[in-house]
């Protein structure tokens, strides 16, 4: 759901108890829409202005920052840099959060701040006001052909939304509630109605109050029910009663609410939380990932699938070929029979009939001709075709170990994609695929940008043993390459997956970590959704890289097999900041 204002008011009533009086130590702009201000305390503060994900919430999530800062991130950090926030304001139910800053300014005046946080879709912005209201900038400027209502431009004096012609529902009486319903459509669903004639609510809000009157049906049924259920949920809400939740389908993110969600049923999980921040910050933090790869890996995605797509129908049409070639002995049969009955055939012929002397019960078989061939002619083209598909036998096995060599390394490529999360994990990808031929390099007498290379991921096992975990095909190999002889080396059974080395510093890990180091490699591959992953483990030592073999593409012996179910809380617990 989008933030609607209610929820709003439960974040902001959270923040002000533990932000307000914090000083701001540092301004980031990770994405477009997002400002990080870094509070004394460590305390992040993200505030985004995303069409589909604008939020204020405390975070721990580490967002890469660009190399160059965007000019809306400098402005902030000259205005709000040192500054005090001295207070959070929500005004009357709006989807707008002011934050007040008290600075000293450059002549060493003191004097005000506000960031005026506009969570409302598509229309949400990040404005800077001085202290008179006057904006000085903001993310997303708004001119005349753009809105004739509301300007947001430099130079012009703040001015909340234009508000909606609907009424506030914590200041609703009963006979306000009587009223509406009278004068509303009485065929129209109950849901509906709430939504049409109170601002602050959303739909899944006004699904769950009418849910708990009895169900969603037209207005003119059930008024007192839905009346009951409509203040009872006022009462909760005016009192404070806020109850942070994260409703779930298959294990994944779905929805949040301030309240407990019961609509649903079975077909969903609640979880309950106890404060918006974290809640906030594990829903978008899966949904931002999902948005990540969707952006930055879709020309690699596509140009991976359509070399993908390419190796897998070449694969096919010479496995067809083989199929082919596994007739040939019908060949050579037909060369040694026409060769053995010479002496019955005349040119011109374009059929012989002969007893086949291969065959047990000596059954006689029909050999098509060529009429215009002799036929010593017509026995050496067979014999000819017999060597051709005997070789081709030959040749078409080698091509159809190196096609499938590249589909499944192009396949792990595709599965690195789903994995990947800061802007070097999409380069070291990119630079996989350009090695390979797969993307040009850049263009005749233009270097391309120096990068510093990718570091894996890392993580400490309960036993105190350092694990790491790749992030690409090429840092996979950098990982075995670089290892002790004596670490393991973790992988996924017949699925792709991350290479994962458990460091043990010449000592002998304990189970535990075994498991914990397994566990991350099933984390970390195709499985992760599964149950049971099989995964293989040995010492690096037994591992080894074919000679002309892609990245990441590695052969083991011998080595051992564990099984192992993936487990997110325990995959967040090892990592290491």
């Amino acid at each position: 759901m989008p933030l609607d204002a209610v929820c709003l008011s439960g974040v902001v009533r959270e923040l002000q108890e533990t932000v307000v009086g914090l000083r701001v130590e540092k301004v980031q702009q990770p994405a477009r829409d997002q400002i990080i201000l870094t509070l004394r305390g460590n305390q992040k503060l993200l505030l985004c202005a995303g069409a589909s994900q604008a939020r204020m919430h405390l975070t721990r999530a580490v967002r890469e920052n660009p190399a160059s800062p965007p000019m809306f991130c400098m402005l902030l950090r000259k205005h709000l840099l040192g500054g005090r926030l001295a207070s959070l304001e929500q005004p009357a139910l709006e989807r707008v959060v002011l934050l007040t800053f008290e600075i000293v300014d450059e002549m060493g005046e003191r004097g005000q701040r506000k960031l005026a946080v506009e969570c409302m879709g598509r229309y949400s912005n990040l404005i800077l006001l001085d202290g008179q209201g006057r904006i000085i900038d903001c993310l997303r400027r708004v001119d005349m052909e753009m809105s004739e209502k509301r300007q947001v431009l430099p130079g012009l004096f703040y001015h909340l939304p234009p508000a909606q012609e609907k009424m506030d529902p914590l200041a609703a009486g009963r006979e306000d509630f009587r009223r509406l319903l009278a004068a509303a459509n009485q065929d129209r669903l109950a849901s509906d109605f709430l939504l049409d004639s109170f601002f602050g609510l959303s739909p899944l809000v006004c699904r769950e109050i009418v849910h708990c009157s009895g169900g969603d049906g037209p207005v003119g049924e059930g008024h007192a029910a839905l009346e009951d259920a409509f203040f009872a949920w006022q009462g909760r809400i005016s009192g404070g009663g806020f109850a942070p939740c994260m409703l779930s389908r298959e294990g994944k993110p779905s929805d949040f609410s301030y309240f407990p969600i019961q609509q649903y049923g079975g077909s969903m999980a609640v979880e309950m939380w106890d404060a918006f921040s974290p809640m906030l910050d594990a829903f978008y933090e899966t949904r931002e990932q999902i948005e990540r790869v969707r952006q930055r890996g879709q020309d690699l995605r596509r140009a991976a699938a359509n070399a993908r797509d390419r190796a897998k129908r070449k694969l096919s049409l010479q496995e067809k070929e083989y199929a082919q070639t596994q007739g040939r002995d019908r060949l050579r049969i037909y060369g040694e029979l026409i060769t053995a009955n010479l002496y019955r055939m005349e040119r011109g012929q374009s059929k012989l009939r002969a007893q086949n002397y291969y065959d047990p019960e000596g059954a006689e078989t029909d050999i098509p001709l060529d009429p215009l061939l002799t036929p010593q002619q017509n026995a050496a083209k067979y014999f000819k075709q017999y060597n051709k598909a005997k070789t081709a036998e030959v040749c078409l096995t080698q091509q159809m170990e190196i096609a499938q060599r590249e589909r499944d390394w192009l396949e792990s490529v595709l599965d690195e994609l789903t994995r990947a999360e800061t802007e070097q994990d999409f380069n070291d990808i990119r630079r996989e695929l350009r090695d390979a031929g797969y993307l040009k390099g850049p263009a005749a007498g233009k270097k391309e940008p120096k990068r510093a290379a990718g570091k894996p991921r890392a993580f400490r096992s309960s036993g105190g043993f350092r694990i790491l975990v790749g992030r690409s095909n090429t840092q996979n190999d950098q990982l075995v390459r670089e290892a002790s002889k004596s670490d393991y080396w973790f992988h996924t059974q017949r699925i792709h997956g991350s290479h994962v080395i458990l460091c043990t510093e010449g000592q002998e890990p304990d189970g535990q970590s075994m498991t914990e180091a397994a566990m991350l490699a099933a984390w970390f591959s195709q499985g992760r959704e599964g149950g049971q992953v099989a995964v293989d483990y040995t010492q690096v030592r037994n591992v080894k890289k074919p000679n002309g073999a892609r990245p990441g593409m590695v052969v083991y012996a011998p080595y051992q097999t564990a099984f192992v179910t993936p487990d997110e809380a325990m995959v967040k617990g090892l990592e290491t900041k």
